[in-house]
C-alpha cells in the first residue's frame, strides 16, 4: 500500500502520513492513531530506498515537465513528492511548454542554483541529430545526476523511467480492430515531438499488421491541446468526414474530441467510438462509453525519484532504465 493510499484510507494528508512514519513534525493524537492503526494492520514497511543507509542529506531536486497543467504530470509529481516528503526534500518545478529551448534553459538554471539532482520529462526530438547534439552538450555541462521520465531517450548512460509510446498506441489501436472496427482515425499532435511520432507509428503499425490501409484523410492533425482537438473535430463532423472510430492520442485531445461530439449530439459508443490515450480523471460520473489506455504516472514519478536517490547514493552504479506497464480498458 502506498503512502497516498494510506492517507486516503485514514482521511488525512500524505504529509501527515509521512510525519507519522518518520516521527517528525506535529500530528494530532487522533490523526496519529488513525494512521498507526492502518500501518499496523497492513504491517507497513518503509520503501527499500528509505531503509538503505549512506544517502547524504538531499535538500533540493529540480523537476522539468512539458505541461504543468496536464493531469498526467500532476500525478507524476505526486509520485515524486511521495518519496521527497519522506526525506524532507524541496522540489523546484519548471514548465517547458513543450519547447526544447526552455528545457535547456531550465537545466542550466537548476544547475546554477545548485540543486542536487534533476528529473526531466523531455520533449526534445532525439531523432534530430542537430538538436540531440546541442542537448547532449548541455547535459555534459550539468554537474548533478539527471533522471529522464516519461519520454524515451536514446541515452544509454542516463537513468530513466519511461512509457513505451509506440507499444501503447499499437496495443490500443489493435484492441479497437479486434473489437470489429476497420475505419479508425487518429487525432494526433505535432509530430516534430518524438512522443507524438511514436504514438503515430504505433497507430500505423497496428493497421498494417491487420491488413488495413493507412488513409491520410483519417489522420486528423491536432496539437495535443483541448482547443486544438475541439476545432479539428468540429470541422470534420460538419464536413461529414468523421470516422467510425477515433484514436485520441493524448488526454487533452480526448477532452476536445468529447466536447465536440457531445455538442453535435453524437452518442459515444453508438455514432462514434473512441480509444483514448490515458483515462480522463473526473469523467467517470458522466458514464461515457469510451475505451482507454491506462498507465500509472504516480508510479512513474515515484520510481524516478527513487532512481535519483539511488544514483546519489551510488554514483558509480550502472545506468538503470525501467518501462512502466499499461492496461487497455474496453468499455464498448
Amino acid at each position: 500500500m502506498t503512502i497516498e493510499e494510506i492517507a486516503k484510507k485514514a482521511g488525512v494528508s500524505k504529509a501527515t502520513v509521512s510525519r507519522v512514519i518518520n516521527n517528525n513534525g506535529y500530528v494530532s493524537e487522533e490523526k496519529r492513531q488513525k494512521v498507526q492503526a492502518i500501518l499496523e494492520k497492513i504491517e507497513y514497511k518503509p520503501s527499500a530506498i528509505i531503509r538503505k543507509t549512506g544517502i547524504k542529506k538531499v535538500h533540493t531536486i529540480g523537476i522539468i515537465v512539458s505541461e504543468m497543467t496536464n493531469p498526467y504530470f500532476l500525478r507524476a509529481f505526486e509520485g515524486i513528492s511521495s518519496i521527497a516528503d519522506q526525506y524532507d526534500i524541496n522540489l523546484i518545478f519548471y514548465n517547458s511548454d513543450r519547447k526544447p529551448e526552455k528545457e535547456i534553459k531550465a537545466l542550466k538554471c537548476l544547475d546554477d542554483i545548485n540543486v542536487q539532482g534533476i528529473i526531466i520529462a523531455p520533449t526534445l526530438d532525439f531523432d534530430n541529430l542537430e538538436s540531440s547534439i546541442k542537448f547532449g552538450h548541455v547535459l555534459n555541462e550539468i554537474k548533478v545526476p539527471i533522471v529522464f521520465m516519461d519520454a524515451t531517450v536514446e541515452l544509454d548512460y542516463r537513468d530513466g523511467v519511461f512509457f513505451d509510446n509506440f507499444a501503447g498506441a499499437y496495443k490500443a489501436v489493435d484492441a479497437m480492430i479486434q473489437a470489429g472496427h476497420k475505419e479508425i482515425s487518429i487525432l494526433t499532435g505535432d509530430r516534430n515531438i518524438k512522443t507524438v511520432r511514436d504514438r503515430y507509428r504505433g497507430y500505423c503499425k497496428a493497421l498494417e499488421m491487420n491488413g488495413i490501409q493507412i488513409k491520410q484523410e483519417l489522420v486528423y492533425e491536432g496539437d495535443f491541446t483541448k482547443a486544438g482537438a475541439y476545432k479539428v473535430i468540429k470541422k470534420i463532423i460538419r464536413e461529414g468526414k468523421l470516422a467510425q472510430a477515433v484514436f485520441t492520442s493524448n488526454n487533452f485531445s480526448t477532452e476536445g474530441f468529447l466536447q465536440a461530439i457531445l455538442e453535435e449530439k453524437l452518442e459515444l459508443g453508438k455514432d462514434v467510438f473512441c480509444m483514448a490515450f490515458d483515462r480522463l480523471d473526473g469523467y467517470d460520473m458522466f458514464e461515457l462509453k469510451y475505451n482507454y489506455l491506462e498507465r500509472n504516472p504516480w508510479e512513474m514519478g515515484k520510481t524516478a525519484m527513487e532512481m535519483l536517490l539511488e544514483r546519489l547514493k551510488n554514483p558509480a552504479i550502472l545506468c538503470t532504465r525501467k518501462i512502466i506497464p499499461f492496461n487497455i480498458v474496453m468499455n464498448e
